[in-house]
């Protein structure tokens, strides 16, 4: 679900520098709107990337991830 949000937002502001206070709001497969801490995940990936298994990483550089 957060990989979801991340790529929305990547979407529409073509870059995924979030705001570390970002809330995103997502529609899931069961049509239900949420609300996800975009910014604080997005922030916690990237200090975490060495314990990231390949393909969450290749899956967020695709949609635009700066690792640094």
């Amino acid at each position: 679900m957060n990989y979801q949000a991340a790529k929305q937002y990547y979407e529409r502001e073509g870059h995924l520098q979030v705001p570390r206070k970002h809330v995103e709001r997502i529609v899931g497969k069961d049509q239900k709107q949420r609300q996800l801490r975009l910014g604080a995940w997005i922030g916690n990936q990237r200090s975490r990337a060495a314990t990231l298994t390949p393909e969450r990483i290749e899956q967020l550089s695709a949609i635009g991830m700066r690792w640094v």
